[in-house]
């Protein structure tokens, strides 16, 4: 695990951090990458805060370079800008444990894992990230960590935050602020077999959001 805190004066960089503490809370540390394969990773740490009972993690690093968006029709040329830059988020409940030394052990670092590693996948494989997009952990599916069921993860938007922070346009991009929530491998059969807005709507009645819950029931069942 190669990563430190440090600051970066890179105006994306810091433009990105304004707009977590405005729409999430206050970064209280980076988990800064030293060494990357293609694009640089690093995991900004919002704490819980009065009204948000839950840590966030958010991406810094994803939105440096532009995803390869593939287009079917001609007329969606003018989506093309707004989807081509993101940032990932997740929630890990305030117990969750927290610190260099329980990163060292697979089951309390595999979110952090997994949100870098999904952040980096469309810039080793020139694609893209979008709502409704399903990634699993191998072909069939296994298990992210020992201690989860979980077998994959879903792009979804952010649920337990303000709208505003889905979008943040600058001058040159607009970064789409997207959440990733763990899957089992029954829900993702279920996207491909009736579509992502069969999978959202059992999300939706369970109440699935962005924190991860290692216990969840499994909507497919």
């Amino acid at each position: 695990m190669a990563e430190t805190v440090e600051s970066d004066e890179d105006p994306i960089v810091n433009a990105i951090g304004e707009h977590v503490t405005k729409h999430v809370g206050p970064v209280a540390n980076v988990f800064q990458e030293r060494a990357w394969e293609g694009v640089q990773i690093d995991v900004m740490i919002v704490p819980p805060s009065d009204g948000k009972d839950f840590i966030t993690l958010v991406t810094c690093g994803m939105s440096e370079r532009p995803m390869r968006v593939p287009l079917e029709n001609p007329e969606d040329l003018g989506l093309l800008p707004e989807l081509r830059y993101a940032e990932l988020l997740l929630c890990l409940p305030p117990d969750w444990p927290f610190s260099p030394e329980a990163f060292q052990q697979e089951e309390n670092y595999w979110p952090v894992r997994w949100l870098k590693k999904i952040a980096r996948l469309p810039h080793l494989h020139q694609a893209w990230l979008g709502l409704g997009h399903t990634i699993p952990n191998g072909d069939p599916p296994q298990p992210l960590a020992e201690n989860t069921g979980f077998a994959g993860w879903m792009i979804d938007q952010p649920l337990m935050f303000p709208p505003e922070l889905q979008k943040l346009r600058l001058p040159d991009r607009v970064i789409n602020f997207y959440s990733v929530v763990p899957l089992y491998s029954e829900e993702m059969v279920l996207k491909l077999k009736q579509g992502s807005g069969a999978l959202s709507k059992r999300l939706d009645m369970a109440g699935v959001t962005e924190l991860v819950d290692i216990g969840r029931v499994n909507t497919a069942k």
